[in-house]
């Protein structure tokens, strides 16, 4: 089955985590935190920003976000979520 059988979120999950990869090996944690909120904000349209908060806040309540992640995207929620 593939990410678009499936919905959006587990490719914005994967994505995500691709990203706290990177940033993982930096020595400072809130540099590591902005780095992948900065990344997030830059590089996403609106519209997967949505989806990554969709999966954050819906039932899956985050499932599979790597601990990074989750850090950023909680810490830096007002800078990424798209204004309405």
């Amino acid at each position: 089955m593939s990410d678009h059988d499936q919905g959006a979120e587990p490719t914005v999950v994967r994505l995500a985590n691709r990203i706290g990869e990177f940033f993982a090996v930096f020595p400072d944690r809130e540099e590591a935190i902005d780095g992948v909120a900065n990344h997030i904000r830059k590089f996403w349209e609106p519209r997967m920003r949505c989806q990554l908060y969709a999966h954050l806040d819906g039932p899956a309540a985050g499932a599979g976000l790597s601990e990074l992640v989750l850090a950023a995207v909680m810490a830096r929620r007002a800078l990424l979520l798209p204004q309405s």
